[in-house]
């Protein structure tokens, strides 16, 4: 039913609570499992029209910790015997998972919300609610635990 399975992480260990759940249905449909990690780069959010001094050099950094990030993920998780890549996209975060979900075939998103209500929500936005309400197969959206 689920044969690759796409796992979005931003480098939160809240994120990363998705992956749980998507090895368990990895596993029960011998799925491939991607992880993904979207970068943004922070001179878009000051001045998206302009090109900046060091923005490239910014964004190679960016990268780099991403991939090696999702890298020490992909390790754990291949230890287990799941089927597993990875990918690092550049670009506004929600339409790049729906675009690559698209474009790969993606049977299954898997991913966290981070409970963003009120002012947050308005001003940050929700990449769970965007990549739900855009993306061509099914989400699974695993909610934010409740605070102890």
């Amino acid at each position: 039913m689920y044969k690759h399975i796409l796992v979005p992480l931003d480098g939160s260990g809240f994120a990363e609570v998705a992956l749980r759940h998507a090895l368990t249905l990895s596993q029960c449909f011998d799925s491939k499992v991607t992880l993904v990690r979207v970068v943004v780069s922070p001179f878009t959010l000051v001045s998206p029209d302009m090109v900046l001094a060091g923005a490239e050099q910014q964004m190679s950094a960016l990268k780099e910790q991403a991939e090696l990030y999702l890298n020490g993920i992909k390790g754990e998780i291949c230890k287990e015997g799941v089927n597993c890549s990875s990918i690092v996209l550049e670009g506004p975060v929600a339409s790049s998972i729906v675009d690559y979900a698209e474009k790969e075939g993606i049977d299954l998103i898997v991913m966290t919300t981070h409970g963003r209500s009120g002012l947050d929500r308005w001003v940050f936005g929700s990449v769970a609610e965007k990549v739900l309400r855009a993306a061509p197969c099914p989400v699974l959206l695993i909610r934010e635990a409740e605070k102890d």
